[in-house]
C-alpha cells in the first residue's frame, strides 16, 4: 500500500487503495505530477493540448 492519497474518478472516491472499495475499479493518484523547470518534454504537452 503506497502512501499518498488516490480518488476514484467513477465514484469520487478517496482511498489509499490502489482499487476503489466502492465499485472496484482502478484510481489513480490524487496528486498532480511535479513541476520542474526543466522539464524536457513541456512543449510537446502544450502542442498537444492546443490542438
Amino acid at each position: 500500500m503506497s502512501g499518498r492519497i488516490r480518488y476514484c474518478p467513477a465514484d469520487h472516491t478517496y482511498t489509499l487503495s490502489p482499487t476503489c472499495p466502492k465499485c472496484g475499479r482502478p484510481t489513480a493518484v490524487a496528486h498532480p505530477a511535479r513541476f520542474s523547470p526543466e522539464d524536457k518534454y513541456g512543449n510537446y504537452r502544450r502542442m498537444a493540448k492546443n490542438d
